[in-house]
């Protein structure tokens, strides 16, 4: 196979005897002179004279001598002070931004074709009578303005069209004054740059005697006029690179611009060395169900065409977000590999780390009430760049956590030197980016040993966001960009997320790694292709303009149909040479994916005379089948049961209603948390989950009580009136109560609500008022205990011996009235519970009354302590308390004959003997632990990714 460069190269040094020294040679991009350098070299055994190699933007800014190509920030802040100044606005940058880049891009086309500005930017109702002046136009053009006159019409007045019409009449006045302030700072856009070099053009003064183009397609108006003016004046030599299968058809959209070329700037080569498209090739469609699956196939792929020279093999991605799981996915036989695309910034460290450090300042910081929010605090301790500058950070994150510290104050963070450069607050955006840049910098310093390639990528990362930090700096503190805090953090954002990090190494070297546009003017014997899928190639973007179609059209200006027939030129460009030819395209259509091949595969397929294979992935993993979990009660096991429950070898030990409930739900569930101890990790949330709010109303009930029953331990129905009527009184009960068990804040400190934590506030206040009036129609009653602790030792015989354990727990409430003591229960959510019988609340089943069963226990412990009074265990549903016939007292039997339970005594000794069965049970060395039977039990459980339960 001889390549494009290849002939080039060989036709070029036959046409100049090798003598190339005062010779530039132009490319579409930079990687083409690499590979055409090695053709050239391989022309002669005898040294020569290298020529220049350029890119096309390379050319154009070295014949520029006074100005040069400023960032998009800075252009687009100078287009919005144009943009005030001539329309009188007041709108903010914030607004702007987003369209002064779409007007910045609109004013870029309008230059590099050349478009005569003060014609296309005229009065609305003044450009109809442009159609009149054929001087400038061909009739297609005329055409095309008076189709948009017939679809937009001033005189039918509608809000957007005057809008339209408004901002069209200053648009020129705009264009004009932009490029004037402009000027006079020595920048431009890159229209603006190579449109002035056009037209100032002298000839006889470039450097080079003579210039070669190689491998262009799509010229616009600038560049046609600079080769124009360079073939004019015999100085230029074009190579126009090709196949006659798609240029000498009639309207094929692959050659529409290479035709136009050929007529205006003939090639040296002979046309006949441009007939290959139709020689015999291996080419293999496959659809694979999947974007990530292509990459999986990829190693087979490799295995069999991969090349003897590496380089002539490419591996071409369509969807460049393809890149890491590609390169994850290279096999061993790759020896050598070339990567043209960038490493996205935005998949680095740096970039959240950066991201995370402007939230932090932007967002997570109160000015007012001089603190910060935890859920940005906790995301800048988290990131592993804080953990490398300072060892204290995961100590101060643990200290939150532990005390659920919602608005930390600076002064908390500040461990360090490190911690102090990043909490100390900032108050101007200038501050912000150099403290950035500045924190950057230590994370550098303290990976300046790491030698590996990771390591080496990410100190790339960290030098890039580094210097873009500082540019952000010099806008502000030099150049007066005044933008507000959340804007600076979205434009800083932008630029990094656009930005990439260059793969260093020898690019004509190896397997090629490339986006579909860097393969331009490259050939390749073997080649895949992945994502061919539409939306990809061709790639699906943005063509928003202020210019309407039909006036791009009629100006000459680029449409969607030239990005199209590029597209296509790129896709028969590629494959025109290659011998086998894989090209994959992915057939989901979940989110924004619509699962549908590229066009140019299709027509490729029809308009081809050889064969196509097709294929289809198919995923080689089959589910794996969950082996039920059993842990065995080894002699460790039981040791370990010994420590945690026998109060003899731990006096703190014992078991609690909860984890007895563990157990009857889910014996392994009760292993994982009671015996292995596992934990979930805390975390800090200011959301208010059902278990927070159960725990403050609990902790507000039992101060009202315990103040009302400080002198007399009876309550009264006027007592509990006057609490009913103030409002200030129960809200601060409540108050309190989240100062100690959510804000955990001292109780001087004033936490500040959020709308959630504010609702849930007067939920539970309401829920008091509603307590307090089931009380009062219960009232007069005497005030036993709130929050009392409660025990009975058992013992348990095992077959290592007698196991002396302890049950204990904490009862809600216990009031007394006509000599029956009632064992209450709150409730805070739920549906009310009853049991059948006894049995019922031991035996598993997927609704089991488990709230009756620790109120049951509790009664029968109180049975016991007081075996003269009747104890009544009761439910005090909150949410149902309001109901005038609610009654807590649990009830049991069958469903059309439960009665209340006002004495428990009667089921005590049936309940105690059950327990003591299911405490033998536990203790049982034969007898493991095993998984419910009862899915629904697995659905909030937090171990069931260790057990494996969908």
């Amino acid at each position: 196979m001889n390549s494009f460069l290849q002939l080039v190269a060989t036709d070029l040094y036959n046409r100049t005897d090798g003598n190339l020294a005062r010779t530039a040679i132009v490319f579409p991009n930079k990687r083409a002179g690499l590979f055409f350098n090695e053709h050239l070299a391989a022309q002669t055994n005898q040294p020569l004279w290298a020529p220049v190699y350029l890119s096309i933007a390379d050319l154009y800014r070295s014949m520029s001598a006074t100005m040069q190509v400023g960032d998009s920030i800075t252009l687009v802040c100078e287009l919005y002070k144009v943009f005030r100044r001539v329309t009188n606005s007041d709108e903010s940058l914030d607004d702007f931004y987003f369209w002064g880049e779409l007007l910045l891009s609109d004013f870029d086309d309008v230059d590099k074709n050349m478009v005569n500005a003060r014609r296309l930017f005229t009065n609305i109702a003044d450009l109809r009578q442009i159609a009149d002046d054929h001087s400038f136009m061909t009739d297609e053009q005329v055409e095309a303005i008076r189709q948009f006159f017939h679809h937009f019409s001033p005189e039918r007045h509608s809000e957007l069209k005057q809008r339209f019409t408004a901002l069209w009449d200053v648009l020129g006045e705009v264009y004009t004054g932009f490029r004037q302030a402009l000027t006079q700072r020595g920048i431009a856009y890159e229209g603006m740059l190579y449109r002035s070099v056009v037209e100032q053009m002298d000839i006889d003064s470039l450097p080079y005697d003579h210039y070669v183009f190689v491998g262009f397609n799509v010229l616009n108006k600038v560049d046609h006029t600079l080769f124009c003016a360079l073939r004019d004046a015999g100085r230029a030599t074009f190579y126009w690179d090709y196949d006659s299968f798609y240029v000498e058809r009639i309207g094929h959209e692959a050659g529409e611009f290479i035709r136009r070329n050929l007529k205006d700037f003939p090639s040296p080569l002979a046309p006949e060395l441009f007939a290959v498209m139709n020689r015999p090739k291996q080419v293999e469609y496959i659809s694979s169900p999947t974007e990530n699956a292509q990459a999986r196939y990829l190693p087979e792929w490799l295995r069999d065409n991969l090349t003897e020279r590496e380089k002539e093999t490419a591996v071409v991605l369509c969807n460049e977000e393809l890149l890491q799981p590609v390169l994850h996915a290279l096999p061993a036989e790759v020896k050598n590999v070339n990567v043209t695309m960038g490493y996205p910034l935005a998949s680095t460290p740096a970039y959240s780390f950066s991201m995370t450090f402007l939230e932090l300042h932007t967002q997570g910081y109160s000015a007012t009430s001089c603190h910060y929010l935890h859920r940005y605090v906790l995301r800048m301790l988290r990131h592993p760049y804080t953990r490398t500058l300072s060892p204290a950070a995961e100590t101060i994150e643990r200290q939150l956590t532990e005390r659920n510290r919602f608005y930390p104050r600076p002064e908390e963070l500040q461990a360090d030197e490190q911690l102090r450069a990043l909490f100390t607050p900032i108050e101007d955006q200038a501050t912000l980016c150099s403290r950035l840049a500045e924190v950057l910098q230590r994370i550098a310093r303290t990976k300046s040993s790491a030698e590996g390639v990771e390591d080496i990528l990410y100190k790339e990362s960290l030098f890039k966001a580094y210097t873009t930090a500082n540019r952000f700096h010099a806008l502000i503190a030099d150049e007066g960009l005044d933008v507000k805090a959340d804007t600076l953090r979205r434009l800083f954002g932008k630029v990094l997320r656009t930005a990439s990090i260059p793969f260093h190494g020898e690019p004509a070297v190896g397997l090629q790694v490339m986006g579909v546009l860097e393969t331009r003017c490259l050939d390749f014997r073997h080649l895949v292709m992945l994502s061919v899928n539409e939306g990809k190639l061709p790639k699906a973007g943005s063509d928003a303009s202020f210019i309407p179609y039909n006036l791009r059209k009629a100006f000459g200006m680029t449409t969607i149909d030239h990005k199209i027939a590029v597209y296509a030129y790129y896709f028969y460009r590629l494959v025109q040479r290659a011998e086998r030819v894989t090209l994959l395209y992915n057939t989901s259509s979940e989110g924004i994916n619509r699962g549908e091949w590229s066009r140019f595969l299709l027509q490729w397929l029809l308009e081809s005379p050889y064969e196509f294979r097709r294929r289809t992935l198919v995923a080689g993993q089959s589910p794996l089948r969950v082996q039920p979990i059993t842990v065995e009660k080894t002699p460790e096991v039981m040791r370990r049961l010994q420590t945690r429950f026998d109060i003899r070898v731990n006096p703190k030990a014992g078991l609690s209603p909860t984890a007895l409930n563990a157990y009857l739900d889910c014996p392994m569930k009760f292993y994982f948390k009671y015996v292995a101890a596992l934990k979930t990790p805390d975390e800090v949330t200011d959301e208010v989950d059902s278990a927070h709010f159960g725990s403050i109303f609990h902790a507000a009930a039992e101060h009202i009580y315990r103040d009302l029953t400080t002198r007399n331990k009876t309550i009264t129905q006027a007592s509990l009136d006057e609490l009913i009527k103030d409002e200030p009184r129960l809200q601060a009960y409540v108050d309190a109560a989240f100062k100690a068990l959510f804000f955990k804040v001292s109780p001087s400190e004033q936490p500040e609500y959020n709308g959630l934590q504010l609702i849930n506030s007067a939920v539970i206040v309401r829920y008091l008022r509603q307590l307090l009036r089931h009380d009062r129609n219960y009232a007069p009653f005497t005030f036993v205990a709130s929050e009392e602790s409660v025990s009975e030792d058992f013992d348990i015989p095992t077959s290592q011996g007698v196991i002396r354990s302890r049950i204990s727990g904490i009862i809600d409430r216990m009031d007394f009235k006509d000599n029956v003591l009632r064992i209450v229960d709150y409730k805070t959510g739920g549906e009310i519970q009853a049991a059948t019988d006894i049995e019922d609340v031991f035996t598993p089943a997927s609704k089991r009354p488990h709230y009756c069963f620790q109120t049951f226990l509790y009664a029968t412990i109180m049975s016991g302590k007081r075996p003269d009074n009747a104890v009544s265990p009761a439910l005090l549903f909150i949410h149902k308390a309001a109901d005038e016939d609610y009654s807590p007292i649990i009830q049991m039997g069958e469903s059309r004959h439960k009665e209340p339970v006002n004495d428990f005594r009667p089921y005590a000794d049936e309940f105690r003997s059950r327990l003591q069965a299911l405490l033998e049970e536990i203790f049982c060395s034969e007898k493991g632990f095993v998984q419910t039977e009862i899915k629904d039990h697995c659905e909030y459980c937090p171990f069931k990714d260790l057990c494996h339960r969908q």
